[in-house]
């Protein structure tokens, strides 16, 4: 399989880069999956078992196999973590690579598809094998891939005494499952991980929403603080309060921004100390205060947006009274038409 020349612009930047992406409000996962499963994708291959709350897949990495023909051939394989918050965390695989699967594969799965307002975090990770445990230093991930059962299980192999042949079939086995292993806790640390990484992506997409909010109604103090009138039709009025409604409920109710751990970790069968790294993501990305300053946010929009209510009401009651002041205005003059013809009756007999 050979890819062509767009992927040379950021193969060497991007192949050891942890990149999120927030593309919908929501991923329904049940049509996920089936649109993976037609597009040919493997879903859950080391069997997490962490499905709904995560799908994984993989496809080929990229490899430079010609410089000055620019072709590129297949490197081992980089994984994709879907999350239903509506968020794709990509691991060792460069940017154009996904942008498809994003942007056109998993649209149909799209709950409320983000793709005009698509947020995107990255961080760099390394992979060390002489690590059980991972960590996250500074902007880098540290991704330890040493297997933890390993010398468990050579210590068992050197004291079985058995046939040459039928040690070496017992060591290749035990290598077989110990490299398997390896892999699954590789992958369940990754998910860990991207699951901090797309909490901070969705954080960043309410963050956007909410500065948009801000831009449109910044000239309100302005306007009250000159004493002018607000210009804006009940329309608009309406369109605001829905918007900072939806942030509101995005961050507080919809999704797992807020909670201390999401499901993930409470549904998992796996006790690695995964919630561990999930933390330790959202602490150099500071998440937790960025939460904060997004709820402090929130109560001066809700000020803003009282204001927008009172002058509609205002404007409502306004309307009203002018309503009842015609009503009366044609009721006296219906009263002054009768008075007026019983008169000229009367001078007429």
């Amino acid at each position: 399989m050979l890819f062509d020349n767009s992927w040379s612009k950021d193969l060497s930047s991007r192949s050891n880069r942890v990149r999120a992406y927030c593309a919908a409000e929501q991923y329904d996962i049940s049509i996920v999956i089936h649109t993976l499963k037609q597009q040919g994708y493997e879903v859950d291959p080391y069997k997490t078992g962490l499905i709904p709350q995560v799908v994984h897949i993989q496809i080929p990495k990229p490899q430079l196999l010609d410089s000055e023909k620019g072709q590129y051939g297949q490197e081992g394989n980089g994984d994709i973590f879907i999350f239903p918050s509506g968020t794709v965390v990509t691991w060792s695989l460069p940017e154009a690579s996904t942008s498809d699967l994003v942007s056109n594969v998993l649209l149909p799965a799209a709950q409320n598809s983000l793709l005009d307002q698509m947020e995107t975090e990255d961080l760099d990770f390394v992979e060390d094998s002489n690590r059980e445990n991972s960590s996250v230093k500074g902007d880098t991930i540290i991704l330890g891939t040493k297997t933890k059962h390993m010398n468990h299980s050579n210590k068992s192999s050197d004291s079985e005494d058995h046939s040459q042949s039928s040690t070496s079939s017992s060591f290749a086995n035990d290598a077989e499952l110990e490299i398997l292993r390896g892999k699954v806790d590789s992958t369940l640390a990754k998910i860990a991980f991207s699951s901090g990484l797309a909490r901070s992506t969705k954080l960043a997409v309410l963050e956007s929403l909410l500065s948009n909010y801000f831009d449109s109604t910044r000239s309100i103090p302005t306007m009250l603080s000159k004493g002018s009138r607000l210009p804006f039709t009940r329309s608009f009025i309406l369109r605001k309060t829905g918007q900072l409604l939806s942030v509101r409920a995005q961050l507080n109710l919809y999704s797992e921004l807020t909670d201390s751990l999401p499901d993930l970790f409470w549904d998992s069968r796996h006790d690695l100390g995964l919630e561990g790294y999930y933390d330790q993501v959202g602490r150099a990305l500071d998440v937790g205060v960025r939460i904060k300053v997004l709820n402090e946010k929130m109560d001066y929009a809700q000020e803003i947006a009282s204001v927008l209510r009172e002058r509609l009401s205002e404007k409502h009651g306004l309307v009203l009274e002018w309503m009842i002041i015609a009503l009366i205005t044609i009721e006296v003059g219906f009263e002054i038409l009768r008075l007026w013809k019983e008169r000229k009756e009367s001078k007429e007999k």
